[in-house]
């Protein structure tokens, strides 16, 4: 063998070892895919389950993270709508997510089942969609989880699936190839009618509000209960806490869960109240997410609202 064929089978073995470890050791090469959707912007493609930094992942028929079920109700059902915090994403495996521990909990005083219609970045603007597009499931309860940022969202849009890294709706011919385009290569650029539509103007508080009460209105059209509950951002729970902008959004919140009596669950207090005996930061694994100590707290605070 001449040098050049030797160096060749080293780096062909090399590869080959590599994109070996990049999917038994991170889940590279599955990714979770999402679908492009014209009214609820998209969804987590349905039918998946991968393992993702040794975290598995499942989505069902309704692209829900939950398992398959039954039309008919046989437990007590409860449909919980949210963005990653309730999804939990690839950093949280399947058992840990807020609607696992729920029903996990709940369990002990009773036959429960809690269903997971969740994506990330959603706002209600995509929730009210989704349950437009596939109803309420028969659920007896409908809780709608948003943190602070989602006082803010924009218009639904199909414009960043295939196109955001975040959002691919195919698999990548390898692992080594994700790898490269994730975290090597210049993110793609996205066309102008994504930037222009989250510049959105005009009152976007007024738009998530008036989607809140659709929700509520759903739920109630189909026999349900409805609770709405916030979780803060990080530095809203340390000095100086939340921004000007949003201390006013939080308040027209408020005022519209008291005059519409809508069954309203703020966790800023709650969670201010944890980290009292503990650093807040171990309620997070980042600014925004969860930590399971942070989901627990939720999961808790949730089965007791019902």
């Amino acid at each position: 063998m001449t040098w050049l064929s030797i160096t060749i089978a080293l780096l062909a073995t090399v590869l080959i070892l590599l994109e070996i470890a990049l999917r038994i050791l991170f889940g590279f090469g599955d990714p979770l895919l999402y679908v492009a959707d014209p009214e609820i912007g998209y969804l987590l493609a349905p039918n998946q389950s991968v393992k993702r930094f040794g975290n598995r992942i499942e989505t069902n028929q309704f692209s829900m993270r939950s398992p398959n079920f039954t039309p008919k109700p046989e437990a007590k059902r409860i449909l919980l709508l949210g963005d990653s915090i309730i999804n939990g994403g690839w950093w949280t495996d399947q058992k840990d997510v807020i609607s696992e521990v729920m029903q996990r909990l709940g369990t002990a005083h009773g036959k429960l089942e809690v269903l997971n219609a969740s994506a990330n970045s959603w706002s209600p603007r995509n929730e009210l969609a989704y349950l437009k597009r596939f109803g309420t499931f028969n659920a007896e309860v409908i809780i709608l989880v948003i943190n602070t940022d989602d006082l803010f969202g924009t218009q639904p849009t199909s414009l960043g699936v295939g196109r955001d890294r975040n959002y691919p709706d195919r698999k990548p011919m390898s692992a080594i190839q994700e790898v490269l385009d994730r975290y090597l290569l210049p993110a793609p650029a996205m066309p102008e009618a994504f930037k222009k539509i989250q510049a959105e103007g005009g009152d976007r508080v007024g738009i998530i509000l008036d989607a809140i009460r659709e929700i509520r209105d759903l739920a109630h059209r189909n026999h349900a209960e409805f609770v709405l509950a916030m979780t803060p951002l990080l530095r809203e729970l340390t000095p100086p806490g939340s921004r000007e902008y949003e201390i006013v959004a939080r308040k027209r919140l408020m005022d519209m869960t008291q005059t519409e009596q809508i069954k309203y669950i703020d966790f800023l207090a709650i969670f201010a109240g944890a980290a009292k005996s503990a650093s807040p930061e171990t309620l997070y694994r980042d600014h925004i997410h969860l930590s399971q100590g942070g989901n627990q707290i939720v999961s808790e605070w949730l089965l007791q609202a019902i």
